[in-house]
């Protein structure tokens, strides 16, 4: 007989309670033995349905997350998890079902008690087995995939390497470098490629580019001897001493450095060094520049000059003063404002040459323009100020010369001399007008004294060498002062004037070695009349000789003063004896081609003038011939060659012109 709760439908798996897996695995022995009496067995069944509530509420605390995976679980929950699932899917045992007459059934079925028990002891599982069989969803791996090979690269940087070796050994620098580059563009930290091709950038003349490897090879490495001594040869080749030297010291801390190595880089820092202390002492600036002459020789092929070495070179080109080096001076700071426009220094640089070249309102400009550039530039504020105190004082002193107060303008010179003693091309100028105002005033040596400062200033200053000789002739020397005009004439001849101004010393000199009436008299050359009467009157009383029975000397001096003073006196006789017409040679006025009056303004080059000429001519004379004119105070023309004309009357010579006018 089947019992009764075999046939029962199932209930949903709310109804059922939980059961551990243990209880599954080991049925209880009253499932296998029906013999016990029904009080018994009602008490075996309500302690395992005591038993199965304490472990329901214990399984309750214990539940896991269901969406873990079960072999994430722990062992003994994962043994567990296995064991409900088996039980969930085996099918049902002879040992569940009862079977009517069967003894050996009947002892093994447990007996019919609480229903519950029967259903449970079929093999039910938990709610969630018996609504949902299948597995949860497995979760992501949490281990890493393992990565594939890395895939071999398409160039093999040492064949790179060695391909740039040989096109290194050929002189092929651009094919060296692009095969450098393949090799770094696999290995970009390796500095044996880095070393190579800073080497190959070297040979190839591109120092920055070299520079830019070799610190980052010595990034890499900073004790390796050989990239650092490159870098070292580097900073040299870029003009850079310092630098390099403080290489070759880091190189010492672990590494002998020999003075051979040591040499070039030593030799460039000594010389740089020797330029700014002659710059800074202010001796001439023809040293700086072989100093700079040297270092620019052991730069790079094609390496520019650095900035610092051109702007001294530009401040030794203004040391030297002279109008070549004032040149070379503008050219270094154009080439500087070529690349800047706005480089304060090099505005400042060819500000100044402009002023030493007397072009104050350029340089002006120029020292306002790098204001603008750098309102804190101190050179552009000092230059700025002192060409404009400068220019001021030059121009109070033009004015008081101007205005005929000659002795203002030499203070008013002497003053802008003190502004600024170091600008030769201002100072000369200076000098040569102050000597012009010595000169109104008759101070003849301090005149002299200013032209030499003036020349020494500036040899090539040719209006201070003409106002020396000016002032020579002044002071009574016109013997030097005919020589210095010949020389101006002579080194300058397309000179404005200079002839005229050799003529009129030669002529000053002819009449400084006659008789000087003024001087006779003690007056100047512009006394009036009145002055050279009272002169004469004095002079003839102390100089009688009835006053001066027992001197000699004193009839003679008395002569000379009666001489001076008939000459003087005479306002014609005055005027020529003042233009010197009275010392002129006729023979002279046929200086051009061996005689005739020469056509256009002057005589024979003189500077003659028709008035001057027919004058001496109204005096009379004597015979003219083979060579120009012969005056005698007999009066009249000779005949050809002679002087004839002692009668007075005019003679025709033989094959000669009327008037005795002949040419052989």
């Amino acid at each position: 007989m089947v019992l009764p709760g075999l046939f029962k439908p199932k209930k949903t798996s709310e109804a059922l309670p939980k059961k551990s897996s243990k209880s599954r695995e080991h049925p209880s022995p009253s499932r296998r033995s029906v013999s016990k009496s029904p009080t018994k067995s009602l008490k075996e069944s309500e302690s395992r349905s005591q038993h199965r509530k304490i472990s329901a509420r214990s399984s309750s605390r214990n539940v896991l997350n269901t969406d873990i995976h079960p072999l994430n679980l722990p062992p003994e929950e994962r043994e567990r998890k296995r064991s409900a699932m088996s039980a969930a899917t085996d099918p049902p045992t002879p040992m569940d079902v009862d079977h009517d007459g069967d003894a050996s059934s009947a002892s093994s079925s447990p007996p019919p008690t609480d229903p519950t028990s029967f259903s449970d002891a079929n093999g039910s599982t938990n709610d969630a087995e018996l609504e949902d069989p299948t597995s949860p969803v497995p979760p992501p791996h949490r281990f890493k995939p393992t990565t594939s090979p890395p895939a071999k690269p398409a160039l093999d940087p040492e064949e790179c390497k060695a391909l740039g070796n040989k096109y290194y050994k050929n002189s092929d620098f651009v094919r060296a470098i692009a095969e450098y580059t393949k090799a770094l563009s696999v290995e970009p930290q390796s500095v044996t490629y880095l070393s190579n091709r800073a080497a190959a950038f070297i040979s190839a003349n591109r120092f920055d580019e070299a520079l830019a490897d070799s610190k980052q090879a010595q990034d890499l490495e900073p004790r390796n001897a050989k990239v650092l001594h490159r870098l070292a040869r580097i900073y040299v080749l870029l003009g850079r001493p310092s630098e390099a030297l403080d290489v070759l010291d880091h190189i010492a801390t672990f590494q002998t450095v020999t003075l051979a190595e040591r040499a070039v880089a030593t030799e460039m820092q000594t010389h740089i060094k020797q330029a700014e202390e002659a710059l800074r002492r202010g001796t001439t600036g023809s040293m700086v520049i072989h100093a700079l002459d040297k270092v620019e020789r052991a730069l790079g092929s094609g390496v520019e000059k650095p900035r610092k070495w051109q702007l001294m070179r530009g401040e030794a080109y203004l040391k030297m003063g002279n109008v070549n080096s004032l040149g070379d001076a503008q050219g270094v700071a154009m080439s500087l404002l070529r690349k800047n426009s706005k480089d304060p220094e090099a505005l400042v640089l060819r500000g100044r040459a402009l002023y030493a070249q007397g072009e104050n309102e350029k340089a002006l400009q120029h020292f306002r323009e790098a204001l603008n550039c750098d309102p804190d530039y101190k050179d552009g504020v000092k230059y700025l100020r002192l060409v404009q105190k400068l220019e001021r004082m030059k121009e109070e002193g033009n004015t008081a010369f101007k205005t005929g107060k000659y002795k203002q303008a030499v203070e008013l010179y002497g003053q802008a001399l003190a502004v600024d003693p170091n600008n030769k091309g201002i100072n000369s100028k200076l000098h040569q007008n102050r000597a012009m105002a010595s000169i109104k005033l008759k101070d003849f040596k301090s005149a002299i004294s200013d032209c030499d400062r003036a020349i020494a200033l500036d040899s090539t200053y040719v209006k201070a060498r003409r106002t020396r000789a000016r002032a020579l002739g002044e002071s009574g020397s016109w013997d030097e002062a005919v020589r210095e005009f010949k020389a101006i004439a002579e080194s300058n001849p397309s000179e404005p004037g200079i002839q005229k101004e050799v003529h009129n010393a030669e002529l000053e000199l002819k009449k400084s070695k006659r008789k000087d009436y003024y001087k006779l008299l003690g007056v100047e050359k512009d006394a009036s009349e009145n002055e050279i009467k009272k002169a004469y009157r004095k002079l003839a009383i102390v100089h009688h000789p009835d006053k001066n029975p027992d001197d000699e000397s004193a009839a003679e001096k008395f002569k000379e003063i009666g001489e001076a003073y008939e000459c003087l006196s005479d306002p014609e006789k005055r005027a020529r004896y003042d233009s010197g017409e009275d010392l002129i040679d006729p023979s002279e006025m046929f200086s051009q081609g061996g005689g005739g009056f020469p056509m256009g303004g002057g005589m024979g080059g003189m500077g003659i003038s028709p008035e001057m000429l027919f004058n001496m001519m109204g005096q009379g004379g004597g015979g003219m011939g083979g060579g120009g004119f012969s005056f005698s105070t007999a009066g009249g023309f000779g005949g050809p060659g002679g002087s004839g004309g002692s009668r007075g009357g005019r003679s025709r010579g033989a094959g000669g012109f009327p008037g005795g006018f002949s040419f052989g």
